[in-house]
Order: C-alpha cells, then structure tokens, then sequence
C-alpha cells in the first residue's frame, strides 16, 4: 500500500518547516509528499522549493489564489493531484510522532476512514520546536492539552479503535486518513464552506451515509498541534447549516466538489 501525505498549509513557513522535518524523522516515509496551499506567498514557496531539491520522496508544491479561506478547495485540488490510492491528510501546524505514518498504514482496512487526535502545546513550546530546539514527547513541559494522546500503545490501539464508527463527534481534519476513491465517489470536501466551519465533520457524514465507516485511531498516530491564534468564526452559522442539511438529507455528495478540479 502507498501513502500519499497531505499537508495543508497558508503563510505559515515557520510551522511547515518544523512539520516537514518531523516527515523526515518518519520510521515509515510516505510515499509522497503534497503540500495543499491556499495561497500562502513567497517565503512558503521558497521553503518548499529548498526542501524539494533533498527530500526523499516526492514533494509537490500544490498551490491556489488567495481569496480568503478555501479550505476544502485547497484540500480538494491536492487530492486530485494525488498519485497513491491511500492519503493521510494533516493540517501544517501538526508535528508528528516517529510512527505516526506507520501507524496510519498499519490502521488502514477498507471502507473506513480513520480520524486521529492532536496533542496541544502551549506558545512557549511550540516556539521551540519551530525553532528546532526541542522535539515534543510525552513527558515534555508545554503540553497544554491532550497529554494522555501522546501515549503511543498497540495493543490499547487494537481495543479501543474501533468505537463510534457512525458519529462525528471530534472530528478533526488535522488528523485524517482514508482511501483516495472512497472520497472521488462522495465528490470530495465541499467547496461551499468559505471560511471556518465543520467542513470536516460535513466531509464524515457523507462518507458514513455511503457506508464508509469511521474508525477512531486512539494510542496511535501521535500528532502534536503548534499553538496559534484561532481562525475568525463570522462564517460558523453559514457553514453550520451546510453540515445539518447533509445530516437530515443523508447525502453522499456535494454539489460542490473535487469534480470541479
């Protein structure tokens, strides 16, 4: 099975480099790497572009206009460019855990997706590991929130990871893996939501009204989440609305959608 890495990202070159770096320290590599920017400028492009010329693997710079927060898009046009038939998408504030790619293969089974958690750091730490002095662990001082996620445990894994499977409670894209066709068939991250809103838990319920079910990655996939200021919610009720009508309309598809890419 390939893997392909998606990493969400605008102008924020700082935290990229520190979650491109954890990439590289990765016991199992991804396959590729495609950056989904929604329209960061010139330093987040010169980043990429020094990072290409020694990384590994396949790294792709997958870019689009700035026209204020188009998440889903930018998500959507990396999933089309994507080469390998299983992704794991991260957000770009989101340092992994040595195992955290190997974990997601080893999770991976099909007609289900797999939502993971992050572990919170607090300004003071986050700005170490920006800076390349520090690498987050369990017993780091600066967890803020979630230390308990950081325990990385297979057999607790294997008995707590197949709970909630119809539910979208918790769901966050920052940490989020699935199979590349099962997203093409419900028409990919709804390009309605501009702005911030539950357009991750409106992307699990169409797949769980097409039969792909979730499963909860817990004591594994340990990510942890560089603090930051949170995104402006003028949008919430707008997009709040989008994810009620996929839920009382049991929809599987989005107008919308990555066939529009």
């Amino acid at each position: 099975m390939k893997i392909s890495l998606i990493i969400t990202t605008y102008n924020w070159p700082e935290a990229l480099k520190a979650v491109l770096e954890s990439v590289l320290r990765q016991s199992c590599l991804p396959d590729e790497v495609i950056i989904a920017d929604d329209g960061s400028g010139k330093q987040t492009e010169q980043l990429i572009k020094a990072y290409q010329s020694t990384f590994p693997v396949p790294l792709h710079h997958s870019w689009q206009q700035d026209k204020g927060f188009r998440l889903s898009r930018s998500r959507n046009q990396a999933i089309d460019k994507a080469n390998h038939d299983y992704i794991v998408m991260i957000d770009g504030d989101m340092v992994l855990e040595k195992n955290f790619i190997a974990d997601h293969k080893y999770h991976a089974q099909p007609a289900r997706f797999i939502t993971g958690k992050r572990v919170k750091m607090n300004a003071k730490l986050s700005g170490l590991v920006q800076q390349q002095q520090a690498l987050p662990h369990p017993l780091s001082k600066g967890i803020a929130r979630g230390r308990e996620l950081t325990i990385r445990c297979r057999a607790l894994a294997n008995m707590l990871s197949h709970k909630t499977p119809q539910s979208t409670v918790g769901i966050h894209g920052c940490n989020l893996a699935f199979w590349r066709q099962d997203v093409i068939n419900i028409n990919g991250f709804n390009e309605e939501f501009e702005g911030w809103g539950p357009e991750d838990k409106e992307f699990a319920q169409r797949m769980i009204n097409a039969g792909i079910l979730r499963k909860v990655s817990k004591f594994s996939a340990v990510a942890y989440h560089l603090d930051h200021q949170e995104s402006c919610r003028a949008q919430l009720h707008k997009n709040d609305v989008i994810f009620q009508q996929s839920i009382n309309a049991k929809l599987t598809w989005c107008r919308a959608g990555i066939s529009e890419c």
